[in-house]
Order: structure tokens, then sequence, then C-alpha cells
């Protein structure tokens, strides 16, 4: 059942065109990775998704509203957003990060939070592994355990979207390994999970969807073994790809410059 879809969706800065008429589908229960070369309009896609951003033309529903119609407290409760990089500024402990995920329900972190509230991030950071992170300082925590503690965060929400941009970004393979298995059982529980990815091999892996964008345009959406195609991504990216199969899996890798 689709979920978040777009209809002529137009996303302009100053005179240049971020996304020109994107028409594009994302349902629950999937893994959907949007994928392109930098500057695509990947980013913007996905604030759009949320409702963060204001588009100048066409729309984005939610299971056939307008987002741009819901109230923010609605939007912030169903669908939950995960930056690519997230500064710490202040030395919160890791379960009060992860309390965060709670404030579109209205908790009161100023208070002792009540016993759903307290419950869902119990579950939340029991799904990341996190439980001993609860009590560190995120200040002093690596950046693949505050990346972890993200994740809970947006699990935290129990929102029905979970949007994530470049959850992967400069973490380790075995953290990366381990973010996308918890997106991938997060789809596999209803979620509509949409991730912007520059791993092809990782987006090849746990997609269950694949949208390419390039130059603000949608160039493919489908399943990964066609979209992900050296016939589709080689214009996209501007390389000539080769392509190696493991364990079944068609895997991309980028092999000829073609600058």
């Amino acid at each position: 059942m689709t979920m978040l879809a777009t209809h002529g969706l137009i996303r302009r800065r100053g005179a240049r065109t971020v996304l020109d008429e994107i028409d594009v589908a994302f349902a629950k229960g999937r893994l959907s990775a949007v994928v392109g070369p930098n500057g695509a309009g990947k980013t913007t896609l996905l604030r759009l998704l949320a409702g963060l951003d204001s588009a100048d033309g066409g729309e984005v529903l939610l299971d056939g509203h307008r987002v741009d119609r819901l109230s923010a407290a609605v939007r912030s409760r169903r669908i939950a957003f995960l930056p690519q990089s997230a500064a710490v500024y202040w030395p919160l402990l890791g379960r009060d990060l992860v309390a965060l995920g709670r404030l579109p329900h209205g908790a009161d972190l100023s208070r002792p939070l009540s016993p759903p509230d307290a419950a869902a991030i119990d579950r939340a950071l029991a799904r990341v592994g996190g439980a001993s992170l609860a009590t560190r300082r995120i200040d002093e925590l690596s950046q693949g355990e505050r990346a972890r503690l993200g994740l809970a965060r947006v699990l935290a929400t129990e929102a029905e979207a979970i949007l994530a941009d470049e959850p992967v970004a400069n973490l380790d393979p075995a953290y990366a390994l381990e973010a996308m298995t918890l997106l991938k059982a997060e789809a596999a529980r209803g979620v509509c999970v949409v991730v912007c990815l520059h791993d092809l091999g990782l987006t090849a892996r746990f997609a269950d969807h694949v949208a390419l964008l390039a130059a603000g345009r949608l160039q493919a959406s489908g399943p990964p073994a066609a979209v992900l195609h050296p016939t589709v991504i080689d214009p996209a990216y501007g390389v000539g790809f080769r392509t190696v199969t493991v364990d079944g899996i068609a895997q991309p890798i980028a092999w000829t410059y073609r600058g």
C-alpha cells in the first residue's frame, strides 16, 4: 500500500531547479532507497516528504492527504526524520537523546516520563542494542554510537514512516550493516522506510525499491536489479559500472571514469 507519494513535485533555489516534476511513490512494508550523484536532489526530496520544506509546485501526499496541510504535530507523529548528521552541542545522556523521539506524543522531558513513553524509549534502545549507551554522555561517544542513538530516537517516535538521510555515511562496515539491518527490520514490521544512500552495494543488498535521481529528475524507479543496471546508472552517474553477483545479488561497482 502506497503511503508517501509525490505528484509533479518541483523545488527551486533561485534560478536553479533542484527537483523537476518528480512523480514517485513509497510503500509501507518496504525499504526504499533514493540514490543518485551529489547534487541530484536526494536530501531535498526527503525534506519535502517530511514536510520540512515547501515545494514550488506539485504535492506530497501521506495516505492521500497533502503533507503541507497537516499540522506539524500530526506530521511529527506519523513521519520520523533522521538527518544526515546531527551536531552535538550539549552533554545529553543517551537516554535523553532517545527521549526526544517522544516529544511528538506530548512527552514533557522536564518531568518523569509516562509509562508509555518510558516503554517506547526502552524498546527503541533495545532494538539498536543501545542499553549500555543510555547513561553515557553523547558528546563522549563515537560517531557510530551516536548514530545508533540517533536511530533509536527515530524508532522511539513509533512513526508509520521513517525518512533517513545518509544514515550510514562515514560509518565503519559493522555499524553500516547494523543500521541497514535495523531499517530493513522496521520495513518488515510494516513501516514505510525511505533512505538516501550513496553506497550502491548496500542499496542492492537491502532495498526493496530504488528511486534514482540525477540532475533534479527521476531517472528510474523500481526493483533494485532493474534500476541499478549499468545501462540505467551509467548515464546518471557519468561513470561506467561493472556488476558482480554476490549471494545472488547483483552489486554495481564504479569501474570507468568518464570525466
